[in-house]
């Protein structure tokens, strides 16, 4: 087994962790953080704890089978946690964690802006249909 250097160990971390490259962590879990329900689910418990159905009630369009996908996922990265209270019926809550929080300011604020500039984002793609007809 050959040695490597304090220099070489450096170099091989940023190239194990190159978001820009398929194969890396990084590269996927920004997959994942870029679906449009996680986005808005986490936005939504940035809110707050809610139950499954304020989620759904709170997020336009979303079925319940991907509001389940994207919950599960989210608890399994650590983002949110789901708290199971016996009663009857049975009471679930989904809350960030604090890792979900760190992450629901850069979400809430992609949010955000996309509700400020949307008519700017509109007029420009008019402009450019205009420019560049099919």
């Amino acid at each position: 087994m050959a040695t490597t250097t304090a220099s070489q160990r450096r170099e091989q971390a940023r190239a194990d962790y190159d978001a820009f490259l398929r194969a890396c962590p990084t590269n996927q879990l920004l997959g994942r953080l870029s679906d449009k329900w996680v986005s808005l689910v986490v936005a939504a418990l940035a809110q707050g704890p809610k139950r499954y159905s304020d989620i759904g009630r709170k997020i336009a369009g979303v079925s319940p089978k991907m509001l389940t996908q994207t919950l599960r996922t989210l608890e399994r990265d650590g983002i949110i946690t789901r708290t199971v209270t016996p009663s009857v019926p049975v009471r679930v809550d989904y809350a960030l964690t604090p890792l979900g929080t760190s992450l629901a300011a850069l979400l809430t604020a992609v949010k955000d802006w996309a509700e400020t500039h949307f008519e700017e984002v509109r007029d420009a793609r008019e402009r450019y249909d205009a420019e560049n007809p099919a």
